[in-house]
C-alpha cells in the first residue's frame, strides 16, 4: 500500500474542512483564495524554469523535439500544450509531442491504473525512437508516478534531457531527471485534487516553457506572434492585424502582403520595411535562422 502521508497534495487543507456547510459564495472564495498561492509556489522556481527553457530552445534549435509524458490531468495538460504550439508558432507536430498514459482513451477518460506502471512509461517513449537531442518532460503532481519515473529513466538511458515538473517536496522523480521543477502548492481545496492547485501550477510551467523557449528560438517579434498560421477566420484576421502592428502599412496593403507570402506573417513584415519580395524575404530569414529582427539589420 502506498504511503500518501508524506505528499503534501495528499493531505487536508484545514481551512477548507467545512467547505461542504459553505454556501456557494463562500466555496468559491475559499478555492479563489487558495488558487491565489499557486503563482507564488511558481514564482519561487524560475530560476529552474529559465534553465529548462534555454535547454529547450536550444535543443530544439539543433534538430530536437520536446515530449510531455504524463497521467491523468498532467497528461491531458502537457498534451493540450503541446496542440497549441503549430497553430501559435508554425511548428511541425512532431516538434513539440504530448504522451499520456493509456493513450487517446485517457484523454477523455479517465484510465487510472495505465500510471502504475513504469515500463510502459518507458516504452511510449521508445515508440517515439528518443535520441540525445531530446527533451523529456514528466509530469507528476505528486512526484511519484511510476509510470512517468519510468519514461525518465528511459530518457536519461539514452542522453536526451529529463524534466521532472512536480507539486510535491521531495518528489522521487528528481533522482532520474537532469532538472526538477518542483512548486510546492500544498493541499488541495477537495483533499487529493490535484486537478486543481496542482494542475493550474502544472499548466503555468508548461506556459513557461513552451512560449519561453518559442520566443528563444525568434518565434516572436516583439510581443506578436508573427510565426503563426492561417488556418481559419480568425487566424487570418489575427495575421492581417498582427502585420499592420509591426509595419505600419495599411489593411489594404497588409492583404496585397499576405496573398504575396502566402498567408506567412513574417517574410510580409520583412518585405514591406525593407522593400524586399517574398523570395528574398524568405531567404533572408533562413539566413538568420528565423529572427526577424536580426534579418532587418
Amino acid at each position: 500500500m502506498i504511503d500518501l502521508t508524506k505528499l503534501t497534495t495528499e493531505q487536508q487543507n484545514p481551512k477548507t474542512k467545512a467547505i461542504d456547510e459553505a454556501s456557494a459564495l463562500e466555496i468559491v472564495k475559499l478555492i479563489n483564495a487558495e488558487d491565489q498561492t499557486v503563482p507564488k509556489a511558481v514564482k519561487k522556481i524560475l530560476p529552474d524554469i529559465s534553465r529548462a527553457i534555454i535547454v529547450i530552445a536550444n535543443r530544439l534549435s539543433h534538430g530536437g523535439r520536446l515530449f510531455y509524458i504524463g497521467s491523468g490531468t498532467s497528461g491531458r495538460l502537457g498534451i493540450l500544450d503541446a496542440s497549441e504550439c503549430p497553430p501559435t508558432y508554425s511548428t511541425p507536430p512532431e516538434l513539440v509531442q504530448g504522451i499520456i498514459a493509456g493513450g487517446t482513451p485517457a484523454v477523455f477518460r479517465a484510465q487510472e491504473g495505465a500510471e502504475d506502471s513504469e515500463s510502459a512509461g518507458a516504452e511510449d517513449l521508445q515508440n517515439q525512437n528518443l535520441t540525445n537531442l531530446d527533451v523529456v518532460v514528466g509530469l507528476s503532481a505528486s512526484g511519484r508516478t511510476p509510470y512517468v519515473i519510468g519514461a525518465l529513466k528511459y530518457a536519461q538511458q539514452t542522453g536526451a534531457y529529463a524534466i521532472a515538473v512536480t507539486c510535491t517536496e521531495n518528489p522521487e522523480t528528481e533522482a532520474h531527471a537532469n532538472l526538477s521543477l518542483t512548486a510546492v502548492t500544498g493541499p488541495e481545496v477537495i483533499t487529493g485534487s490535484t486537478r486543481m492547485k496542482a494542475g493550474t501550477a502544472q499548466k503555468l510551467i508548461l506556459n513557461m516553457l513552451s512560449t519561453g523557449s518559442m520566443i528563444l528560438m525568434g518565434k516572436v517579434y516583439g510581443n506578436l506572434m508573427v510565426d503563426l498560421q492561417c488556418t481559419n477566420s480568425k487566424l487570418k484576421a489575427r495575421a492581417k492585424h498582427i502585420l499592420m502592428e509591426a509595419s505600419g502599412c495599411d489593411g489594404e496593403t497588409a492583404d496585397k502582403l499576405l496573398e504575396q507570402s502566402r498567408g506567412a506573417v513574417k517574410p510580409a513584415i520583412l518585405m514591406h520595411l525593407a522593400g524586399i519580395d517574398y523570395e528574398t524575404a524568405v531567404q533572408k530569414l533562413k539566413d538568420n535562422q528565423g529572427r526577424l529582427k536580426q534579418a532587418l539589420k
